[in-house]
């Protein structure tokens, strides 16, 4: 899989690059500003892009408007938007235009290679990755009018491990239950939000995005909390 770092910290993108290469991955170019990330980008045509939210010359949202430009123009390029910490704003932002190819991680993330390297081929797949403490975070957050009420207490918590990017094994490992199970939850979860059933339709996208957007309708003084 070929990959593109974008941060400005050099020690960071070089020490990822090194783990990251031990893990299989082909680390195409190293940039540390958002232009440069964008014309590497179309040079190179990675897979997937890393990409720092704070980058120069601001280091404010350089980052996330950078993915937002890669996603318009490369739609067949994943990204994922590394965090300092959780920012419901940038995150819901990036995430709600569309959940395949992308993923939001806190920094922290990076030093469990494993779970990085997962995440990445998730991404590269198609699917999503969300950081399990925004999930968490949204999960507190409460809604004015939640279109998640006819969930039961399990399918809620299923549904916010696919937000996550689970799969439906990896939420069984984690529930303590079988895959079979899981599957019976999926599906009771689609039926009741109402998905669409078409086949060019991808029901787990939408169901977490039903579930993102669900959970961005609350005040905001309690996302900030």
């Amino acid at each position: 899989m070929r990959l593109i770092l974008a941060d400005d910290a050099t020690v960071i993108r070089e020490g990822l690059a090194r783990l990251l290469a031990e893990e299989g991955f082909d680390v195409v170019a190293q940039v540390g500003d958002a232009s440069d990330l964008l014309a590497q980008v179309g040079l190179a045509r990675p897979d997937v892009a890393i990409v720092d939210i704070r980058m120069p010359p601001t280091y404010t949202d350089e980052g996330l408007v950078a993915a937002q430009q890669i996603r318009a123009a490369h739609p067949d390029v994943g990204v994922l938007v590394l965090s300092q910490y959780v920012d419901v704003a940038y995150a819901m932002k990036l995430v709600t235009e569309g959940s395949e190819r992308v993923g939001y991680l806190l920094k922290d993330r990076i030093v469990d290679v494993p779970e990085l390297a997962a995440a990445l081929r998730r991404i590269a797949d198609g699917g999503s990755v969300v950081d399990p403490a925004l999930v968490a975070e949204l999960v507190s957050a409460p809604s004015v009018e939640d279109p998640l009420a006819a969930l039961t207490q399990r399918e809620r918590e299923v549904l916010a491990l696919l937000a996550e990017g689970r799969t439906d094994r990896g939420i069984a490992k984690l529930l303590y239950v079988t895959p079979k199970t899981v599957e019976a939850h999926v599906r009771s979860i689609f039926r009741k939000l109402d998905l669409p059933s078409d086949a060019t339709e991808n029901r787990r996208v939408h169901a977490v995005l039903t579930f993102l957007r669900a959970r961005t309708q609350a005040p905001r003084t309690a996302l900030s909390e």
